[in-house]
């Protein structure tokens, strides 16, 4: 099944707003473009439920009611039990009260793994807890490739490992990492795992129950949503860890790990995320139940973007001037493709710009991959992302600027 881009387009206001007429829009790994039906659902919220939640009057019991119809549908549709699932301010939030809460459960000398593929994000604070004599464990890329293989881990792994950190995929990278293989080694090592798929989630939302980490963390400013984090953790673990919230909120697990109260019309907006998918689904005659109908827009998403990501990765492949970062094969990867121009990557994006196409130029945040391969993050990767709203015409149009600039 094709996916129908004219009917996914007729979803984002971007696409008839006349300041970005003209515009192709490659940047999508630093936020996508907001779906109507979020931006229906925010509006509506100030507009009408702007007021305490869950309180007996109506404009409060509605807002506490869309808040919490969020929560259920977005859980359900990533096959999680709904006080599973929790919004922060953001992911690196979200991580950084995670490391709290492990800083505190752990001892001396027991040890967590990270990996130098990940946004700073979902390795900083985890690294700091060396301060604290928790040991730090690197799971290296391959210096040449920007890859993890699996078949590393092992020796990283032994009874004195309490969590595994890696990425779902790299947002430099764009390897998408096997979360099914390595969070089943981690397990059998007696680890949890915490997942970053704050660059893979935009592609299609994972059904974190199937695939089994204790913990899997993303943006819904990524998603086609508000600036939240969106954070699952899995009761196992999640009532082991030390509460970080109130005291009197310690028994509900949604709010364990949430220390500042939430940003209430934003969650209630993000139940126009699961809006704008249902949508997707029925438009496309996929059926089931929510998780269901979920995995079917994965593959819509993710067919689509296959197609379109190859011919650019081909191009790309052949320019002798570039270093092509991570896979070059489409089914292996996301379609966020970093390059090493050998010069200052800022000044590409800016001649990108002037042609009429949005992308960006730096380290992103991903210091430690570009060290990791060799590419000086001073000077940065050119960077071009895009989802499953890109369409065809748009990657020539960016083929076409880059044969000019490169």
């Amino acid at each position: 099944m094709d996916l129908d881009i004219d009917f996914v387009r007729a979803q984002f206001p971007a696409f008839s707003e006349p300041s970005l007429e003209g515009q192709a829009f490659f940047e999508n790994a630093g936020g996508s473009y907001t779906c109507a039906p979020v931006i229906d659902r925010l509006t509506r919220f100030y507009h009408s439920r702007k007021v305490q939640p869950y309180g007996p009057y109506d404009a409060s019991r509605l807002g506490g009611e869309e808040m919490d119809e969020a929560h259920s549908r977005l859980a359900a549709m990533m096959g999680v039990d709904t006080d599973e699932l929790s919004f922060g301010p953001s992911t690196t939030a979200n991580t950084y009260v995670l490391a709290q809460a492990f800083r505190q459960w752990m001892q001396p000398g027991e040890a967590i793994v990270v990996t130098n593929q990940d946004h700073e994000a979902n390795s900083g604070p985890w690294r700091r807890l060396a301060q604290e004599g928790i040991e730090i464990r690197e799971w290296k890329i391959n210096p040449e490739t920007g890859m993890l293989d699996p078949e590393d881990l092992p020796d990283l792994l032994d009874e004195t490992v309490r969590l595994v950190c890696f990425p779902h995929c790299s947002n430099v990278v764009g390897q998408v990492n096997p979360v099914v293989e390595i969070t089943a080694m981690a397990h059998a090592a007696g680890a949890f795992v915490c997942v970053d798929g704050v660059s893979y989630a935009p592609h299609g939302l994972p059904n974190v129950g199937l695939m089994g980490p204790d913990i899997y963390l993303f943006s819904a400013y990524k998603t086609y949503g508000p600036h939240q984090g969106i954070m699952v953790m899995r009761r196992a673990l999640g009532m082991q860890l030390p509460n970080q919230a109130h005291f009197f909120n310690e028994k509900a697990l949604y709010k364990r790990f949430t220390p500042a109260g939430p940003d209430h019309a934003q969650v209630a907006a993000c139940a126009g995320m699961a809006d704008y998918f249902d949508a997707l689904a029925g438009h496309h005659g996929i059926t089931g139940d929510a998780a269901a109908r979920a995995d079917g827009v994965h593959d819509l998403m993710r067919g689509h973007e296959t197609q379109l990501l190859q011919p650019v990765l081909d191009y790309l492949k052949a320019k002798n001037s570039v270093r092509l970062l991570g896979p070059d094969r489409a089914e292996a990867r996301a379609p966020t493709v970093a390059v090493d121009a050998r010069q200052p990557a800022a000044p590409l994006a800016a001649a990108l710009a002037q042609r009429g196409i949005m992308a960006g130029g730096g380290d992103f945040y991903a210091v430690r991959a570009l060290q990791g391969m060799r590419v000086d993050a001073d000077q940065g990767v050119l960077r071009l992302s895009f989802v499953h709203y890109t369409s065809a015409d748009e990657v020539q149009r960016l083929i076409a600027a880059l044969e000019e600039i490169l």
